[in-house]
């Protein structure tokens, strides 16, 4: 399974037969894309940022909401959380995506504007990927982001959804989020392959490079 970081919360996750995109995000973000060519693209909620499945080519299942589904082999379960941290008054409703592909299990967190419920990360079950927004204001911040973390426990954390020279949404950068995981500073990765057999061992941060 490969996985490449498009900007914003937007990542194409590619196994041996599916292609999956996440959030893709509209031109207004900064992030021009186009032409992405996808079995299933996921949207965590209605907003220009996260919804622009035109980007998207071919005949793509769109899953839009909660609930449980299966493509092309691939089981998707989507969890009802909130984007603020008020139940929702503030900015509405969230979907966090649990994606099992080739023995992996890759959570998506959208939009997520709050630390999840012992409910909610039961519902999660164990995470081998975290998707993980970090820069504050729209979603959770540096350290929300790393309170989910030890939360949820996952084997590999990658970053998203923070300030970049294409962004245009204001978000904080994502030294904040390193410094709470106890990092200075790591090199960015053009991509992350992984298997269930060469999962890190403990919590290991991963920081992927935009993809132009």
């Amino acid at each position: 399974m490969e996985l490449q970081w498009l900007g914003h919360s937007c990542f194409r996750i590619r196994g041996r037969d599916t292609t999956i995109v996440t959030d893709p995000p509209a031109r207004s973000t900064g992030y021009a894309l186009s032409a992405l060519a996808a079995d299933v693209v996921t949207v965590s909620h209605q907003h220009p940022g996260h919804n622009a499945v035109e980007a998207c080519t071919g005949e793509p299942r769109v899953i839009e909401g909660p609930g449980e589904y299966e493509v092309a082999g691939v089981l998707i379960d989507g969890v009802s959380t909130f984007h603020d941290n008020n139940h929702g008054q503030d900015r509405g409703r969230n979907t966090v995506y649990v994606i099992e592909l080739e023995e992996l299990r890759i959570c998506h967190l959208g939009d997520l504007g709050h630390v999840p419920t012992a409910e909610q990360s039961e519902a999660m079950g164990e995470i081998d990927v975290l998707l993980t927004p970090v820069g504050g204001h729209h979603t959770i911040d540096a350290a929300a982001a790393a309170e989910v973390v030890s939360l949820l426990e996952p084997k590999v954390v990658i970053p998203m959804h923070y300030r970049t020279d294409l962004e245009k949404a204001d978000l904080d950068p994502l030294e904040p989020f390193l410094k709470q995981m106890g990092l200075s500073e790591l090199a960015p990765q053009p991509r992350l392959t992984l298997t269930a057999s060469n999962l890190p061992p403990q919590t290991q941060v991963v920081v992927l490079e935009l993809r132009r």
